[in-house]
């Protein structure tokens, strides 16, 4: 069941290097064919590419407070996410400082589900003068119910 009491929580910052290497590998993967994600030693990130914000966050015990949410893992799932970028897109090689925050939670009725219960963490992107670059925004739901089988 989801923690009211996590709304508000911060995880620790933590960096992201943008790699020439992982943007394509990552383009390859999202099937990306722009040439902007496989040219010059600057490629700029896919619009999906912070995703990968996970595997920089899981290095810095405490970066992401979503285990705090206390979300059920039989009835919770990835709702919704999206990016946002305040101007060009992360290139290989910039370093991103980045923190996670639960910024809201609410409730909504269903016929089927019952409560359904949403969590919305957002992820802000900095360069090294603190200018705001992106915003990950990751929205989960739970359901009061747990599913019916089919």
């Amino acid at each position: 069941m989801v923690a009211p009491e996590s709304l508000g929580a911060e995880g620790k910052p933590f960096e992201m290097d943008v790699e020439r290497g992982k943007i394509g590998e990552f383009a390859r993967a999202v099937h990306a064919k722009h040439a902007s994600h496989w040219q010059g030693d600057h490629p700029v990130v896919p619009a999906t590419f912070l995703t990968t914000q996970f595997f920089w966050e899981e290095r810095v015990d405490g970066a992401n407070p979503w285990d705090l949410v206390q979300m059920s893992q039989k009835r919770g799932m990835h709702a919704e996410q999206e990016y946002i970028f305040h101007g060009p897109p992360p290139r290989a090689g910039d370093r991103l400082f980045a923190r996670s925050k639960i910024t809201d939670i609410w409730e909504k009725q269903s016929r089927s589900a019952g409560t359904l219960t949403f969590v919305k963490m957002v992820t802000e992107f900095r360069d090294a003068d603190g200018n705001l670059r992106a915003e990950a925004i990751l929205t989960g739901v739970e359901t009061a119910k747990p599913p019916e089988a089919s």
